[in-house]
């Protein structure tokens, strides 16, 4: 007897989670993005901001407390649900029920990547813990001054090609471009003036594999030697860069970014009330005897946001 005949509601939902644990989703998501548990509809983030840093003591301490303000997430709740009639149950002697349990699994695990790359795509016009869009040229904080994390490269007057309205950068300007944005993350300070990315070391560069400029951006990271011959200067520093290719970041013709990857304090927050669990309307049901199906669903509270601003950087090439 084939293996997938007479499959029950008790095999369809064993399936999925052997596929849930098999896959684990995109494997940047745990370097940009910090994961809380979440036991209300609304957690608020008064946390994030500069903690104070080491000061001689000249009379008595200086206690520093969390903003009065922050960063507020409400939980959203999601599902999918999938239906099947029973006879195709009974029938299914191909796998082809398992095929389609499976591809629903892969898209929960991609849930996290969908959140997190709308906040990504949305950063110049979503506001952070600072009351500044995530990716903006004027965060300002104490004694920091103006900085900015959306930073433009200028290319036009350096050997490249055009590809309809965007830039193709060379290997080399690639590689400038990249140096760039990581020199911005090192470089900025809190509220007291004091570096707050000097350790930085692990960083993810983020672009569109479909658009043309991700591939200078691989070959920029990756090789030992660009076009000229010269050493690639990335090759040549302590810093350990990897690229991602970010499919949902389609718009991003021109743009790419930057993100530190070992930072205690990450870019984005993931907050999650409930886990993604499956419920069914099997065997024995009202549903099944009135409909001759079953509906197996899945479903997750949770949501994102924004946490450092400090530890990402958007690259425009003009």
């Amino acid at each position: 007897m084939n293996q997938y005949q007479g499959i029950t509601s008790k095999g369809v939902i064993g399936s999925f989670y052997a596929a849930l644990r098999q896959d684990l989703g995109q494997s940047w998501i745990p370097g940009i993005s910090m994961l809380f548990n979440s036991t209300q509809e609304t957690e608020t983030y008064k946390w994030l901001g500069m903690v104070p840093g080491m000061r001689e003591w000249v009379g008595g301490r200086q206690p520093k407390g969390f903003r009065e303000n922050g960063i507020t997430i409400t939980n959203k709740k999601y599902e999918s649900t999938l239906e099947v009639n029973v006879d195709d149950l009974r029938r299914d002697k191909t796998g082809q029920l398992r095929v389609r349990i499976a591809e629903q699994a892969r898209r929960a695990n991609a849930h996290w990547a969908s959140l997190l790359s709308t906040l990504i795509s949305n950063g110049e016009s979503g506001v952070c813990y600072d009351g500044q869009y995530f990716f903006d040229t004027d965060h300002s904080e104490g004694s920091s001054g103006t900085q900015s994390n959306d930073i433009a490269v200028d290319i036009s007057a350096l050997p490249c090609s055009a590809h309809g309205t965007s830039l193709v950068p060379s290997r080399e300007e690639a590689a400038q471009s990249v140096l760039q944005a990581v020199s911005k993350i090192i470089g900025f300070v809190d509220d007291q003036g004091e570096p707050m990315n000097e350790n930085a070391r692990s960083f993810v560069v983020m672009a569109a594999p479909q658009n043309p400029i991700y591939y200078p951006l691989l070959d920029a990271i990756s090789l030992p030697s660009l076009l000229t011959g010269v050493t690639n200067s990335i090759q040549a520093t302590d810093f350990v860069i990897k690229v991602v290719a970010n499919a949902r970041l389609s718009a991003w013709d021109n743009q790419f970014a930057v993100f530190r990857t070992d930072a205690e304090v990450k870019p984005f927050i993931r907050q999650e009330e409930e886990d993604i669990t499956v419920a069914a309307k099997a065997e024995g049901s009202e549903f099944e005897f009135d409909t001759d199906k079953h509906q197996y669903g899945i479903k997750a509270i949770r949501n994102v946001g924004y946490g450092y601003w400090q530890t990402g950087c958007l690259v425009t090439l003009e």
